[in-house]
């Protein structure tokens, strides 16, 4: 699609969805959050190492008689260690535990950067409809004011007006003008956001659409939906159980450690001065238990530490739960809100169009001034901006509460595009025992 080509908000969202780069980054952040799982699960396997030396050494004996004997030596070892932990607390369990509950909540989290990215690209896409509809009515003002600053110039070279009204049209029509740079900067900003957000440059635009159909039909409703799964209190609650599982991390450090170690060596001498050969090797299996009795309040510190901060979690669970609620009453009240607006908004331009005519009509039979004019012709662009903004922010408010409720996703509103699966990567990287490279060949 090339940026001349008609495009629809649909779509918009869609190329969105691919392309935006905070999604894509938050999405990077989820894969980073993944290998929590492989890394935890490390302390159930063992370790191996192997050593390897060589060494070169050379001695000078003197003798009472005055002779003198060199002897030189050359030694060469090779070993392999296994060490598996048995038990070192119930850490590597919990880790585990906790490691799954951190990518629960990245998951949740990457639901709330889709859900407002959507929100913005939705609001970026009606705000160049509304600034383009604004800057064509700053342009048809502009227009009409000429057309009534050049009347008034005619007039008033035959001496049929004041220069009082020249004035007048002069400077509603400078005015005017300017309004239409604003307007003009007004679209080029919110084409730049459109483009940061979609990752291309708008093309002509279509009308937007509401998304009502994402969200119940009461208030109440939309509320209860939203304390049961919005992605953000569902990020806040496995949040909450990372740092419950935090506080048995950090018990686990109080409780003794069982580990097995296994050691292989072979290694090889060679004296040149008394023609000595020979490979000896060397095998162990050591057992060890671990008991930590005093570590200087660190192990202790560290558990009042994640208690304090696992109260912290709960408390900001509790927040979220708060704010969700707030923003749907507050989105809600704002969608009733543009319905009357919408509709005094139509009947105000419908009144002030006729009006308008009329007072022209009048003018020109002398019944009213230029200023009556111009004053009417500014209510009407007043009212007609007020309509253009009002129908804005029906569709914006829709999507807002769709947000707030946690409803606004690729896949509800349907979109024609491949879907991001978060498991996928998961499902990948959870049972792997080596490798460097990411699945997606990195």
């Amino acid at each position: 699609m090339n940026s001349a080509s008609a495009e629809n908000l649909t779509q918009a969202l869609s190329l969105a969805y691919s392309n935006n780069p905070t999604l894509n980054a938050a999405r990077a952040g989820l894969r980073a959050t993944d290998e929590g799982v492989p890394q935890a699960m490390s302390g159930y396997r063992p370790t191996i190492s192997a050593s390897t030396s060589a060494s070169r050494s050379w001695t000078n004996y003197d003798y009472l008689s005055g002779t003198s004997r060199n002897s030189q030596a050359t030694t060469t070892s090779l070993g392999l260690q296994v060490q598996q932990i048995l038990y070192r607390g119930n850490r590597t369990k919990n880790g585990v535990k906790q490691a799954k509950a951190a990518i629960e909540a990245a998951r949740q989290g990457l639901r709330t950067t889709e859900q407002t990215v959507l929100y913005d690209v939705a609001s970026a896409y009606m705000d160049i409809l509304q600034n383009q509809a604004i800057l064509e009515l700053r342009k048809q003002n502009v227009a009409f004011l000429q057309e009534q600053a050049r009347s008034a110039r005619d007039r008033f070279a035959v001496g049929e007006t004041i220069s009082t009204d020249v004035s007048q049209a002069e400077a509603r029509l400078s005015g005017a003008v300017s309004e239409v740079k604003a307007a003009e900067a007004s679209l080029s900003s919110s084409r730049a956001t459109y483009q940061m957000l979609v990752g291309k440059k708008p093309g002509t635009l279509k009308a937007g659409y509401s998304v009502d159909k994402l969200f119940p039909k009461s208030l109440n409703a939309a509320i209860s939906q939203a304390m049961a799964k919005h992605p953000a209190i569902l990020s806040a609650t496995y949040n909450v159980d990372v740092a419950q599982l935090s506080v048995k991390l950090a018990e686990g450090e109080l409780l003794p450690t069982i580990s097995v170690t296994g050691s292989a060596d072979r290694n090889w001498s060679n004296n040149a001065s008394n023609d000595l050969h020979g490979a000896t090797n060397s095998a162990s299996l050591t057992g060890s238990i671990n008991i930590p009795i005093y570590s200087g309040g660190a192990v202790h510190s560290k558990v009042r530490q994640a208690k304090e901060t696992l109260g912290q979690r709960r408390i900001q669970l509790d927040l979220a739960r708060d704010q969700i609620r707030a923003n749907i009453i507050a989105s809600w009240s704002l969608l009733q809100a543009t319905i009357p607006q919408i509709e005094a908004a139509q009947a105000q331009v419908k009144a002030y169009r006729l009006a308008t005519r009329g007072v022209i009509e009048e003018q020109k039979v002398g019944q009213r001034t230029l200023l009556d004019v111009l004053d009417s012709q500014e209510d009407l662009i007043s009212a007609r901006i007020a309509l253009v903004q009002a129908q804005r922010a029906r569709i914006v408010a829709s999507f807002s509460v769709a947000s707030a409720i946690g409803n606004l996703s690729a896949e509800n509103l349907k979109l024609r595009v491949q879907r991001y699966d978060p498991k996928a990567h998961y499902t990948a990287v959870r049972d792997k025992w080596i490798g460097l490279r990411t699945p997606d060949g990195r």
